[in-house]
């Protein structure tokens, strides 16, 4: 039979034991997110430029080169909608041949088969949707958009999230061609 006392002292130990992994657990959990967050803070994009709305980035690795432009809408609704930062990005991937890819990040989980739309004055663009992205499935539509873009001052991105929520975005397209014409340069 175990002795009280000795119970008490080896569940004393376990304590301590757990509360020594704990920390330990602890510790390594920093570590790894310093350094995980270090390696990411040496991979992000660097800033080109800006004008007015947009600006351009550039990220380069040993395994490929990247450039975009980017924007954040200037207004959204329904305002106060529970979502995450909004982006419009046109990208370009050299070594792989991409030079205008069409993306939208919504900022949350787009309803599954539901479309985004994308309208420049009187014109729409269907975009297929992934998670919280959107994408034109056409390279011939990503081209007649992006001219629509150039030639516009504003567009509006609508989205249904996966709750049922009915969203619209307004961007701002000033500064969007130079932020493509610096895109472009940085990544020839």
């Amino acid at each position: 039979m175990i002795s009280p006392d000795r119970t008490q002292r080896q569940g004393g130990a376990l304590q301590a034991m757990r509360a020594m992994a704990t920390v330990i657990s602890g510790a390594l959990f920093g570590t790894f997110a310093a350094l995980t967050a270090a390696a990411a803070l040496a991979q992000a994009p660097k800033l080109v430029s800006t004008f007015s709305d947009w600006s351009s980035y550039m990220h380069e690795d040993s395994r490929a080169k990247i450039c975009f432009a980017v924007s954040q809408p200037k207004s959204q609704e329904p305002k106060g909608a529970n979502r995450d930062p909004a982006f419009f990005y046109v990208s370009a991937w050299p070594k792989d041949g991409v030079r205008t890819e069409i993306s939208v990040k919504i900022g949350y989980p787009f309803k599954k088969g539901s479309e985004a739309t994308v309208t420049v004055g009187n014109t729409s663009f269907k975009l297929f949707t992934q998670n919280d992205r959107a994408f034109v499935g056409d390279a011939a539509q990503e081209v007649k958009l992006i001219e629509a873009m150039k030639k516009a001052q504003t567009m509006q991105v609508q989205g249904t999230s996966e709750r049922g929520t009915a969203t619209t975005d307004n961007y701002s397209l000033a500064g969007l061609a130079q932020a493509l014409q610096a895109a472009t340069e940085q990544c020839q």
